[in-house]
């Protein structure tokens, strides 16, 4: 075909910049060294280095496939029993707003689906309202948001001196935000940081946000890897309580290791009932618009399994060892060989969930070529991720000298029949 290049609508097409999460996962993939440890992706890994098929996912899966159902398109809002599963699982089933029917839920293309369904739905209504993320924030919010339309605002969160949270300059520079401003909270398990808001800092936060009439915006994507399933849904119910408007993105991803399955959800709760119904109506006008229906095969194996008791308990149980584990994993992160145990315990209780940071920047580029496999970006690290014989290799700064010696000697102290459980906290674990 004779044509001229630079008529092509492509032709000045610039190439997009590599996504810094999955990109460092395909110098991963690529990396020949057999030690390697890809602490990038937000995945689970159990000890063999492996995303695990939860035993409830394998029974439930067989027993739907051996059920032959048919695949028809589903509804726009997804499967009703995935809706009412969700809302029960997030709100608990007797909350005043369930039994109000002020909430709205609707099955969405994992959390990330749900986050641009939100995204959309936020900017029909306020076209001229920015968005607040937390400094830090997962890699995927600011993209998503811009790409929505939003101005991105970023409020203090992350001391790196402290390894906690600086509370009273985000509560101070939140203060300031105008009416009708959008702040996105991660509900448990922050990503990238894993230093969450706390108890009684919550009670702080949503008086504030109620005052000047914020929108909360809920990041779901941990429910169970923090302090359990309904302690980590706890602060989601009290904005929900408190707030006349709650935006919540859920994913299931991790809880019942789904990753590919991509099932999450977004519910909305309004002011009443009739409220919730148009949010309901435009709700479903913009998954026509995005993408016109969810997928059913996962949403199913999640209602099934919700739905039936004897499964719900296994997969609790479940949720319980990979929070076990991850615990496991972060305390031979923090700890080293020669730390007394209540150095250990202070950096261990620094944070919580899959994600820890430990001081590596992206800026650091000889350090980043070497240990690109061992580091997210902007120092991000994810114990869920590692395995128990390679937790010595990734624990320590990669310039030390000590490097080498204490990757052997650090698996040995950390294995778990040498853990004190009161001391990681697996003991308190239901």
């Amino acid at each position: 075909m004779d044509f001229k290049k630079e008529e092509s609508l492509l032709a000045n097409l610039k190439m997009a910049p590599r996504d810094p999460i999955l990109g460092m996962t395909e110098a991963f993939v690529a990396d020949s060294n057999p030690d390697k440890v890809n602490l990038g992706v937000g995945v689970y890994y159990d000890d063999r280095g492996k995303v695990p098929l939860l035993e409830c996912v394998r029974l439930t899966d067989r027993a739907l496939t051996e059920s032959s159902l048919a695949r028809p398109y589903l509804a726009m809002d997804g499967i009703p029993e995935y809706v009412r599963a969700v809302q029960a699982l997030l709100f608990g089933a007797d909350h005043p707003a369930a039994r109000q029917g002020r909430i709205t839920t609707v099955q969405a293309v994992g959390g990330t689906g749900a986050l641009k369904v939100g995204a959309d739905f936020i900017k029909r209504l306020a076209p001229d309202a920015a968005i607040y993320l937390s400094d830090p924030s997962y890699d995927n919010h600011r993209p998503l948001f811009e790409q929505a339309g939003f101005r991105i605002e970023m409020y203090p969160y992350y001391d790196p001196h402290t390894h906690g949270i600086k509370f009273d300059e985000m509560m101070s520079f939140l203060g300031k935000a105008p009416k009708g401003a959008i702040v996105l909270f991660h509900a448990c398990c922050h990503n990238p940081t894993g230093v969450d808001i706390r108890d009684e800092q919550w009670g702080e936060v949503i008086e504030l946000v109620s005052a000047r009439r914020l929108v909360p915006f809920l990041d779901f994507a941990y429910q169970g890897f923090g302090e359990g399933i309904d302690e980590d849904a706890e602060v989601v119910r009290r904005f929900a309580e408190a707030m006349p408007l709650l935006l919540v993105a859920n994913s299931f991803s991790k809880s019942f290791s789904l990753y590919g399955e991509r099932v999450g959800a977004l519910s909305v709760v309004a002011a009443d009932k009739d409220e919730a119904a148009r949010v309901l109506s435009q709700l479903k006008r913009m998954i026509r618009t995005n993408y016109s229906n969810p997928p059913s095969h996962g949403a199913r194996i999640v209602s099934s399994i919700l739905g039936s008791s004897d499964m719900r308990v296994l997969w609790r149980k479940e949720v319980v060892g990979m929070r076990d584990r991850v615990r496991l994993m972060r305390f031979g992160s923090v700890a080293r060989p020669d730390d007394r145990p209540a150095r250990a315990l202070l950096r261990l209780r620094a944070g919580v969930g899959p994600h820890l940071r430990r001081g590596i920047e992206l800026a650091q580029p000889r350090l980043c070529r070497r240990f690109a496999r061992e580091h997210g970006p902007r120092e991000q690290r994810r114990p869920a991720d590692a395995d128990a014989r390679r937790i010595g290799f990734s624990a320590h700064r990669p310039d030390s000298r000590e490097h080498a010696r204490r990757r052997a000697q650090a698996y040995d102290l950390f294995r778990p029949e040498k853990l004190d459980p009161a001391a990681t906290g697996l003991s308190a674990i239901p």
